[in-house]
Protein backbone atom coordinates (compact mmCIF):
# COMPACT_ATOMS: atom_id res chain seq x y z
CA UNK A 1 0.00 0.00 0.00
CA UNK A 2 1.13 3.61 -0.93
CA UNK A 3 2.44 5.77 2.25
CA UNK A 4 -0.40 8.44 1.73
CA UNK A 5 2.13 11.07 3.77
CA UNK A 6 4.77 12.73 1.07
CA UNK A 7 6.54 14.21 3.76
CA UNK A 8 7.38 12.82 7.65
CA UNK A 9 8.97 15.02 10.19
CA UNK A 10 10.06 13.18 12.75
CA UNK A 11 11.35 14.21 16.28
CA UNK A 12 12.96 17.43 14.41
CA UNK A 13 14.99 20.01 16.41
CA UNK A 14 17.10 22.91 15.39
CA UNK A 15 19.32 25.05 17.93
CA UNK A 16 21.38 28.32 16.75
CA UNK A 17 23.44 28.97 19.85
CA UNK A 18 21.83 28.37 22.85
CA UNK A 19 18.68 29.67 21.12
CA UNK A 20 15.96 27.21 20.29
CA UNK A 21 14.29 27.55 17.04
CA UNK A 22 12.29 24.11 17.06
CA UNK A 23 11.69 22.33 19.74
CA UNK A 24 10.76 18.41 18.96
CA UNK A 25 8.55 19.22 15.58
CA UNK A 26 6.69 16.01 14.78
CA UNK A 27 4.75 16.34 11.41
CA UNK A 28 3.01 14.53 8.45
CA UNK A 29 1.68 15.68 5.57
CA UNK A 30 -0.56 14.07 2.87
CA UNK A 31 0.27 14.02 -0.82
CA UNK A 32 -1.34 16.64 -2.72
CA UNK A 33 -2.36 18.41 0.26
CA UNK A 34 -2.14 22.14 1.02
CA UNK A 35 -0.28 23.09 4.14
CA UNK A 36 0.04 26.25 6.10
CA UNK A 37 2.42 26.93 8.75
CA UNK A 38 0.73 29.65 10.61
CA UNK A 39 2.67 31.65 13.64
CA UNK A 40 3.71 35.27 14.79
CA UNK A 41 7.23 36.66 14.18
CA UNK A 42 9.97 34.28 15.92
CA UNK A 43 7.62 31.22 15.89
CA UNK A 44 10.13 28.68 14.02
CA UNK A 45 8.20 28.41 10.75
CA UNK A 46 10.73 29.19 8.36
CA UNK A 47 13.28 27.55 9.91
CA UNK A 48 11.25 24.44 9.12
CA UNK A 49 10.22 25.54 5.65
CA UNK A 50 14.48 26.06 5.61
CA UNK A 51 14.84 22.54 7.13
CA UNK A 52 12.66 20.86 4.21
CA UNK A 53 14.33 22.84 1.53
CA UNK A 54 17.74 21.98 2.63
CA UNK A 55 18.80 25.24 3.12
CA UNK A 56 19.34 24.10 6.89
CA UNK A 57 20.32 21.24 8.74
CA UNK A 58 18.50 20.06 11.52
CA UNK A 59 20.44 19.67 14.72
CA UNK A 60 18.07 16.58 15.99
CA UNK A 61 15.96 14.14 14.19
CA UNK A 62 15.00 12.90 10.78
CA UNK A 63 12.86 14.04 7.56
CA UNK A 64 11.48 12.24 5.17
CA UNK A 65 9.92 12.87 1.93
CA UNK A 66 8.48 10.47 -0.64
CA UNK A 67 9.97 7.65 1.56
CA UNK A 68 13.33 8.79 1.54
CA UNK A 69 15.33 10.08 4.68
CA UNK A 70 16.74 13.40 3.18
CA UNK A 71 17.50 15.49 6.29
CA UNK A 72 21.43 15.45 5.20
CA UNK A 73 20.34 16.20 1.40
CA UNK A 74 21.81 18.95 -0.27
CA UNK A 75 19.22 21.20 -2.02
CA UNK A 76 19.45 20.82 -5.34
CA UNK A 77 18.82 16.89 -4.91
CA UNK A 78 15.62 16.75 -2.92
CA UNK A 79 12.34 16.88 -5.06
CA UNK A 80 11.23 20.28 -3.47
CA UNK A 81 11.20 23.97 -5.06
CA UNK A 82 10.77 27.08 -3.21
CA UNK A 83 9.38 30.48 -3.78
CA UNK A 84 10.44 33.07 -1.62
CA UNK A 85 9.00 36.24 -0.78
CA UNK A 86 11.27 38.34 -2.69
CA UNK A 87 10.87 36.22 -5.45
CA UNK A 88 14.60 36.09 -6.29
CA UNK A 89 14.23 36.60 -10.41
CA UNK A 90 17.51 37.43 -12.47
CA UNK A 91 16.68 41.16 -13.45
CA UNK A 92 19.12 40.51 -16.00
CA UNK A 93 16.78 37.53 -17.65
CA UNK A 94 13.60 38.20 -19.65
CA UNK A 95 10.40 36.13 -18.00
CA UNK A 96 11.05 33.11 -20.58
CA UNK A 97 14.95 32.95 -19.46
CA UNK A 98 14.03 33.18 -15.59
CA UNK A 99 11.42 29.85 -15.78
CA UNK A 100 14.03 27.99 -18.05
CA UNK A 101 17.21 28.48 -15.69
CA UNK A 102 16.91 25.20 -14.05
CA UNK A 103 16.10 23.05 -16.88
CA UNK A 104 19.24 24.71 -19.11
CA UNK A 105 21.36 24.00 -16.05
CA UNK A 106 20.39 20.15 -16.11
CA UNK A 107 21.21 20.26 -19.91
CA UNK A 108 17.92 19.69 -21.45
CA UNK A 109 16.76 19.64 -25.32
CA UNK A 110 15.71 23.16 -26.09
CA UNK A 111 12.78 22.31 -27.67
CA UNK A 112 11.81 20.32 -24.19
CA UNK A 113 12.63 23.34 -22.05
CA UNK A 114 10.64 25.74 -24.87
CA UNK A 115 7.47 22.73 -24.48
CA UNK A 116 7.97 22.78 -20.17
CA UNK A 117 8.18 26.86 -20.00
CA UNK A 118 4.91 27.59 -22.33
CA UNK A 119 3.11 25.07 -20.11
CA UNK A 120 4.37 26.68 -16.97
CA UNK A 121 3.34 30.26 -18.11
CA UNK A 122 0.04 28.84 -19.39
CA UNK A 123 -0.58 27.40 -15.77
CA UNK A 124 0.57 30.99 -13.81
CA UNK A 125 -2.04 33.07 -16.45
CA UNK A 126 1.41 34.75 -18.26
CA UNK A 127 1.60 33.32 -21.48
CA UNK A 128 2.08 36.72 -23.49
CA UNK A 129 4.66 37.81 -21.28
CA UNK A 130 7.54 35.48 -21.97
CA UNK A 131 9.70 37.90 -23.18
CA UNK A 132 9.49 40.47 -21.24
CA UNK A 133 11.94 42.37 -19.38
CA UNK A 134 10.98 40.91 -15.12
CA UNK A 135 11.62 44.67 -13.86
CA UNK A 136 8.72 46.18 -16.17
CA UNK A 137 6.13 43.46 -14.63
CA UNK A 138 3.96 44.04 -11.17
CA UNK A 139 4.48 42.30 -8.04
CA UNK A 140 1.69 40.41 -8.84
CA UNK A 141 2.99 39.51 -12.44
CA UNK A 142 6.66 38.75 -10.78
CA UNK A 143 5.17 36.17 -8.12
CA UNK A 144 3.77 35.01 -10.77
CA UNK A 145 7.22 34.07 -12.77
CA UNK A 146 8.52 33.18 -9.37
CA UNK A 147 5.89 30.20 -8.98
CA UNK A 148 6.23 29.13 -12.87
CA UNK A 149 9.88 28.67 -12.38
CA UNK A 150 9.66 26.66 -9.31
CA UNK A 151 7.16 24.36 -10.78
CA UNK A 152 8.57 24.31 -14.43
CA UNK A 153 10.84 21.52 -12.60
CA UNK A 154 7.81 19.71 -11.56
CA UNK A 155 8.72 19.11 -7.98
CA UNK A 156 6.92 16.75 -5.95
CA UNK A 157 6.62 19.81 -3.21
CA UNK A 158 6.16 23.27 -3.46
CA UNK A 159 7.13 25.58 -0.66
CA UNK A 160 6.45 28.48 -0.59
CA UNK A 161 7.47 31.12 2.26
CA UNK A 162 5.39 34.34 2.88
CA UNK A 163 5.35 34.58 -0.95
CA UNK A 164 2.04 37.32 -1.21
CA UNK A 165 3.75 39.36 1.87
CA UNK A 166 5.43 42.50 -0.22
CA UNK A 167 1.68 42.57 -2.51
CA UNK A 168 -0.86 45.65 -1.63
CA UNK A 169 -4.13 43.87 0.39
CA UNK A 170 -6.33 43.61 -3.24
CA UNK A 171 -3.37 42.28 -5.26
CA UNK A 172 -2.84 39.76 -2.15
CA UNK A 173 -6.34 38.82 -2.22
CA UNK A 174 -6.15 37.84 -6.17
CA UNK A 175 -3.17 36.12 -5.92
CA UNK A 176 -4.76 33.93 -3.12
CA UNK A 177 -7.38 33.24 -5.36
CA UNK A 178 -4.48 32.17 -8.03
CA UNK A 179 -2.93 29.96 -5.88
CA UNK A 180 -5.94 27.99 -4.70
CA UNK A 181 -6.83 27.37 -8.21
CA UNK A 182 -2.89 26.47 -9.27
CA UNK A 183 -3.06 24.00 -6.58
CA UNK A 184 -6.05 22.15 -7.85
CA UNK A 185 -4.68 22.31 -11.53
CA UNK A 186 -1.17 21.05 -10.56
CA UNK A 187 -1.86 18.08 -8.19
CA UNK A 188 1.33 18.45 -5.70
CA UNK A 189 1.77 19.38 -2.23
CA UNK A 190 1.89 23.03 -1.47
CA UNK A 191 3.54 23.96 2.23
CA UNK A 192 2.95 27.55 2.56
CA UNK A 193 4.12 29.58 5.44
CA UNK A 194 2.59 32.73 6.68
CA UNK A 195 1.81 35.12 9.54
CA UNK A 196 -1.78 36.30 7.99
CA UNK A 197 -4.70 34.46 9.92
CA UNK A 198 -6.88 35.31 7.28
CA UNK A 199 -4.51 34.30 4.42
CA UNK A 200 -4.47 30.53 5.85
CA UNK A 201 -7.97 30.29 6.82
CA UNK A 202 -8.53 30.96 3.10
CA UNK A 203 -5.82 28.79 1.02
CA UNK A 204 -5.35 25.77 3.42
CA UNK A 205 -6.39 22.15 3.79
CA UNK A 206 -4.52 21.79 7.02
CA UNK A 207 -3.47 24.66 9.29
CA UNK A 208 -0.21 23.69 11.83
CA UNK A 209 -0.12 26.73 14.07
CA UNK A 210 2.99 27.59 15.92
CA UNK A 211 4.49 29.41 18.79
CA UNK A 212 7.89 29.50 20.26
CA UNK A 213 9.31 26.76 18.25
CA UNK A 214 6.25 24.57 19.16
CA UNK A 215 3.67 23.28 16.97
CA UNK A 216 0.00 24.40 19.21
CA UNK A 217 -2.41 22.69 17.06
CA UNK A 218 -2.74 20.70 13.64
CA UNK A 219 -6.17 20.80 12.30
CA UNK A 220 -8.70 22.13 9.03
CA UNK A 221 -9.19 25.34 8.90
CA UNK A 222 -12.87 25.12 10.44
CA UNK A 223 -11.06 23.13 13.59
CA UNK A 224 -8.87 25.71 14.05
CA UNK A 225 -11.13 28.21 14.42
CA UNK A 226 -14.27 26.72 16.05
CA UNK A 227 -12.17 24.43 18.25
CA UNK A 228 -8.97 26.14 19.38
CA UNK A 229 -7.05 24.25 22.08
CA UNK A 230 -5.09 26.23 24.10
CA UNK A 231 -6.03 30.17 24.45
CA UNK A 232 -3.03 31.15 22.16
CA UNK A 233 -4.55 29.29 19.38
CA UNK A 234 -8.01 31.34 20.14
CA UNK A 235 -6.33 34.69 20.79
CA UNK A 236 -4.23 34.25 17.11
CA UNK A 237 -6.71 33.07 14.92
CA UNK A 238 -9.01 35.27 14.22
CA UNK A 239 -10.67 37.85 17.22
CA UNK A 240 -11.74 36.11 20.58
CA UNK A 241 -13.20 37.13 23.99
CA UNK A 242 -11.38 34.96 25.95
CA UNK A 243 -12.37 34.64 29.59
CA UNK A 244 -11.36 33.23 32.28
CA UNK A 245 -15.12 30.75 33.55
CA UNK A 246 -15.86 27.80 35.62
CA UNK A 247 -17.29 24.47 34.66
CA UNK A 248 -19.83 24.41 36.94
CA UNK A 249 -21.26 20.58 35.87
CA UNK A 250 -21.52 19.56 32.52
CA UNK A 251 -23.11 21.77 29.71
CA UNK A 252 -23.20 24.56 32.56
CA UNK A 253 -20.78 26.97 32.77
CA UNK A 254 -20.43 30.41 34.95
CA UNK A 255 -17.89 33.68 33.70
CA UNK A 256 -18.66 37.46 33.53
CA UNK A 257 -21.01 37.21 36.19
CA UNK A 258 -22.98 34.58 34.64
CA UNK A 259 -24.03 30.95 34.80
CA UNK A 260 -25.32 29.81 31.11
CA UNK A 261 -25.83 26.15 28.98
CA UNK A 262 -22.85 24.78 27.23
CA UNK A 263 -22.76 21.68 25.01
CA UNK A 264 -19.70 20.55 26.76
CA UNK A 265 -18.95 17.83 29.44
CA UNK A 266 -16.02 15.90 30.96
CA UNK A 267 -14.16 19.01 32.05
CA UNK A 268 -15.51 17.99 36.09
CA UNK A 269 -17.64 20.10 38.43
CA UNK A 270 -16.76 23.62 39.27
CA UNK A 271 -13.24 23.17 37.10
CA UNK A 272 -11.29 26.40 36.13
CA UNK A 273 -11.27 26.62 32.77
CA UNK A 274 -11.13 29.30 29.58
CA UNK A 275 -14.27 30.45 27.86
CA UNK A 276 -13.92 31.50 24.01
CA UNK A 277 -16.46 33.56 22.30
CA UNK A 278 -16.36 34.54 18.79
CA UNK A 279 -17.29 38.54 18.25
CA UNK A 280 -19.84 37.13 15.37
CA UNK A 281 -21.89 34.41 17.70
CA UNK A 282 -22.49 37.23 20.53
CA UNK A 283 -26.24 38.37 19.22
CA UNK A 284 -26.65 42.35 20.51
CA UNK A 285 -30.00 43.96 20.82
CA UNK A 286 -32.29 46.51 22.60
CA UNK A 287 -32.46 45.46 26.06
CA UNK A 288 -34.77 43.01 26.79
CA UNK A 289 -35.50 39.85 29.43
CA UNK A 290 -33.77 37.63 26.70
CA UNK A 291 -30.91 38.92 27.13
CA UNK A 292 -27.83 36.85 29.17
CA UNK A 293 -26.00 39.72 30.22
CA UNK A 294 -26.99 43.63 29.94
CA UNK A 295 -24.00 46.23 29.31
CA UNK A 296 -23.35 49.63 27.76
CA UNK A 297 -21.94 50.01 24.59
CA UNK A 298 -18.40 52.43 24.89
CA UNK A 299 -17.26 51.80 21.03
CA UNK A 300 -18.91 51.09 17.87
CA UNK A 301 -16.65 51.40 14.54
CA UNK A 302 -17.89 50.49 11.03
CA UNK A 303 -15.95 47.61 9.43
CA UNK A 304 -16.93 47.78 5.72
CA UNK A 305 -19.36 44.38 6.36
CA UNK A 306 -20.35 44.64 10.08
CA UNK A 307 -19.66 47.18 13.31
CA UNK A 308 -17.31 45.93 15.81
CA UNK A 309 -18.68 46.88 18.80
CA UNK A 310 -17.16 46.70 22.70
CA UNK A 311 -19.78 46.01 25.27
CA UNK A 312 -18.87 46.59 29.28
CA UNK A 313 -21.09 44.00 31.02
CA UNK A 314 -20.83 43.26 34.59
CA UNK A 315 -17.40 44.83 34.70
CA UNK A 316 -15.81 42.71 31.78
CA UNK A 317 -15.19 43.87 28.19
CA UNK A 318 -16.84 42.11 25.12
CA UNK A 319 -16.10 42.16 21.46
CA UNK A 320 -19.25 41.75 19.40
CA UNK A 321 -19.74 42.08 15.59
CA UNK A 322 -22.75 42.65 14.28
CA UNK A 323 -24.39 43.65 11.08
CA UNK A 324 -26.81 46.49 13.10
CA UNK A 325 -25.27 49.45 14.60
CA UNK A 326 -25.55 50.75 18.47
CA UNK A 327 -24.31 53.67 19.54
CA UNK A 328 -21.70 54.47 22.14
CA UNK A 329 -24.15 54.86 25.19
CA UNK A 330 -26.72 52.38 23.95
CA UNK A 331 -27.96 50.06 27.12
CA UNK A 332 -27.96 46.44 24.84
CA UNK A 333 -28.58 42.75 26.04
CA UNK A 334 -25.87 40.08 24.96
CA UNK A 335 -26.63 36.44 24.24
CA UNK A 336 -24.73 33.53 23.05
CA UNK A 337 -26.06 29.98 22.02
CA UNK A 338 -24.63 26.78 23.98
CA UNK A 339 -23.31 25.63 20.31
CA UNK A 340 -21.21 28.96 20.11
CA UNK A 341 -18.96 29.03 23.42
CA UNK A 342 -16.19 26.67 23.37
CA UNK A 343 -14.78 25.50 26.08
CA UNK A 344 -11.05 25.19 26.88
CA UNK A 345 -9.73 23.29 29.68
CA UNK A 346 -6.56 25.46 31.14
CA UNK A 347 -3.08 24.57 30.57
CA UNK A 348 -2.18 25.91 34.50
CA UNK A 349 -4.08 27.61 37.21
CA UNK A 350 -0.91 29.38 39.15
CA UNK A 351 2.94 29.50 38.53
CA UNK A 352 4.56 26.87 39.96
CA UNK A 353 8.34 25.90 40.17
CA UNK A 354 11.01 23.76 41.48
CA UNK A 355 12.74 25.05 44.38
CA UNK A 356 15.13 24.66 47.48
CA UNK A 357 14.39 26.06 50.80
CA UNK A 358 17.54 28.37 52.16
CA UNK A 359 16.04 28.62 55.62
CA UNK A 360 12.62 28.96 57.46
CA UNK A 361 11.71 31.98 56.01
CA UNK A 362 13.77 32.03 52.63
CA UNK A 363 13.49 29.80 49.28
CA UNK A 364 15.75 29.54 46.29
CA UNK A 365 13.55 29.53 43.10
CA UNK A 366 14.39 31.02 39.38
CA UNK A 367 18.11 31.51 40.45
CA UNK A 368 17.24 33.78 43.30
CA UNK A 369 16.22 33.77 46.92
CA UNK A 370 13.09 35.18 48.17
CA UNK A 371 11.74 35.76 51.19
CA UNK A 372 8.80 33.60 52.40
CA UNK A 373 6.31 32.50 55.04
CA UNK A 374 8.28 30.41 57.91
CA UNK A 375 8.23 27.20 57.52
CA UNK A 376 9.38 25.33 60.75
CA UNK A 377 8.13 21.99 59.48
CA UNK A 378 10.39 21.92 56.07
CA UNK A 379 14.43 20.82 56.71
CA UNK A 380 16.87 23.75 55.41
CA UNK A 381 18.49 22.72 52.52
CA UNK A 382 15.10 20.13 51.30
CA UNK A 383 13.94 20.49 47.58
CA UNK A 384 9.93 21.81 47.70
CA UNK A 385 7.65 23.14 44.96
CA UNK A 386 7.00 26.61 44.66
CA UNK A 387 3.77 27.82 43.98
CA UNK A 388 2.73 31.52 43.35
CA UNK A 389 -0.57 32.73 42.04
CA UNK A 390 -1.05 34.76 38.48
CA UNK A 391 -1.87 37.73 40.34
CA UNK A 392 1.01 37.50 43.32
CA UNK A 393 3.53 38.82 40.91
CA UNK A 394 4.48 42.75 40.34
CA UNK A 395 6.11 43.83 37.11
CA UNK A 396 8.03 47.15 37.75
CA UNK A 397 9.07 49.56 34.33
CA UNK A 398 12.61 50.07 36.10
CA UNK A 399 14.11 46.49 35.90
CA UNK A 400 16.62 47.29 38.71
CA UNK A 401 13.36 47.01 41.60
CA UNK A 402 12.92 43.87 41.01
CA UNK A 403 14.84 40.43 42.34
CA UNK A 404 14.92 39.41 38.41
CA UNK A 405 13.69 40.68 35.35
CA UNK A 406 12.69 39.15 31.86
CA UNK A 407 10.59 39.73 28.69
CA UNK A 408 7.11 40.45 27.80
CA UNK A 409 6.50 37.75 25.73
CA UNK A 410 2.47 37.02 24.90
CA UNK A 411 -0.28 39.23 26.23
CA UNK A 412 -3.64 37.64 26.37
CA UNK A 413 -6.70 40.31 27.61
CA UNK A 414 -9.07 38.06 29.38
CA UNK A 415 -11.73 40.90 29.98
CA UNK A 416 -11.31 42.71 33.12
CA UNK A 417 -7.24 41.84 33.08
CA UNK A 418 -3.95 40.71 31.01
CA UNK A 419 -2.51 37.56 31.46
CA UNK A 420 1.09 38.02 30.53
CA UNK A 421 4.37 35.78 29.19
CA UNK A 422 7.17 36.43 31.01
CA UNK A 423 9.96 34.99 29.57
CA UNK A 424 12.53 35.34 33.21
CA UNK A 425 16.43 35.98 32.67
CA UNK A 426 16.05 32.27 34.19
CA UNK A 427 14.97 30.51 30.72
CA UNK A 428 11.51 29.96 32.84
CA UNK A 429 8.09 31.64 31.68
CA UNK A 430 6.04 33.35 34.65
CA UNK A 431 2.55 34.00 34.52
CA UNK A 432 1.37 37.18 35.24
CA UNK A 433 -2.44 38.20 35.72
CA UNK A 434 -1.87 42.60 36.08
CA UNK A 435 -4.26 45.26 34.95
CA UNK A 436 -1.20 47.31 34.12
CA UNK A 437 -0.74 47.70 29.96
CA UNK A 438 2.46 46.81 28.93
CA UNK A 439 3.70 46.01 25.23
CA UNK A 440 5.50 42.51 23.97
CA UNK A 441 9.33 42.67 24.31
CA UNK A 442 9.02 44.92 27.61
CA UNK A 443 11.84 44.48 29.95
CA UNK A 444 10.58 44.16 32.85
CA UNK A 445 11.67 44.02 37.05
CA UNK A 446 10.09 41.20 38.53
CA UNK A 447 8.98 40.95 42.22
CA UNK A 448 7.64 38.18 44.25
CA UNK A 449 6.10 39.43 47.89
CA UNK A 450 6.74 36.95 50.49
CA UNK A 451 2.81 36.45 51.03
CA UNK A 452 2.31 35.05 47.42
CA UNK A 453 4.73 32.56 47.83
CA UNK A 454 3.51 29.02 49.06
CA UNK A 455 5.62 26.39 49.83
CA UNK A 456 4.54 22.72 49.30
CA UNK A 457 7.51 20.23 50.86
CA UNK A 458 8.74 17.34 48.37
CA UNK A 459 7.23 13.81 49.46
Amino acid sequence: MTDQYIIKIKDVSKFFGEKVALDHINLNIKKGEFVTILGPSGCGKTTLLRLLAGFQTTSEGNIYISGEEITQTPPHKRPVNTVFQKYALFPHLNVYDNIAFGLKLKGMDKEVIKKKVKAALKMVSMSDYEYRDVNSLSGGQQQRVAIARAIVNEPEVLLLDEPLAALDLKMRKDMQMELKEMHKRLGITFVYVTHDQEEALTLSDTIVVMSEGKIQQIGSPTDIYNEPVNSFVADFIGESNILNGTMIQDQIVSFAGIQVPCVDKGFGCNAPVDVVLRPEDIYIFPVSDSAQITGEVTSCIFKGVHYEMIVMANGYEFIVHDYHKFDPGSQVGLLVKPDDIHIMKKERTCNTFEGTLIDATHVEFLGCSFECRPQHEIPAGSPVTVQVPFDGIILQDDENDGTLTGDVRFILYKGDHYHLTVASDWQEDIFVDTHDVWDNSDHVGITIPRESITIIPKS
